[in-house]
């Protein structure tokens, strides 16, 4: 294939993005890198090309297998691209998605006493 493809259309066409607006914005906003240097959205992706996405709370990392242009099914994706996120970034993810029921809504205050008395048996403190 000697078709040029965009770093923001292919992140969009392999579903790391919902719409090419957002992933032209992520790119101009400098959380897009190709091998560690920021990019630019007109910037042409290669076969072999390693992208970063800063999606907080981690930076995922995807491997090009093959350019796309046109965005696809969601079964199709694997033969675009690898996921070569580090295990590290993840684990902050899992870790972070087990401690969300911990956190209070902003606004809501201080703990009640009671609240309180039921975190401090939850986590045994005496």
């Amino acid at each position: 294939m000697s078709e040029q493809v965009r770093v923001d259309k292919w992140l969009w066409a392999v579903r790391v993005f919902k719409t090419r607006s957002m992933a032209t914005e992520a790119v101009k906003k400098g959380r897009v890198s190709i091998d560690d240097l920021p990019v630019k959205p007109s910037r042409v992706v290669k076969v072999g090309d390693v992208i970063a996405v800063r999606k907080s709370p981690i930076t995922y990392k995807y491997k090009v297998l093959q350019l796309a242009g046109k965005r696809m099914g969601a079964k199709l994706v694997s033969d675009f691209m690898e996921d070569v996120t580090p295990l590290s970034e993840l684990e902050i993810l899992e870790v972070q998605r087990n401690m969300g029921w911990f956190q209070r809504e902003r606004g809501t205050g201080r703990p009640t006493k009671k609240e309180r008395r039921d975190l401090d048996d939850f986590f045994e403190i005496d």
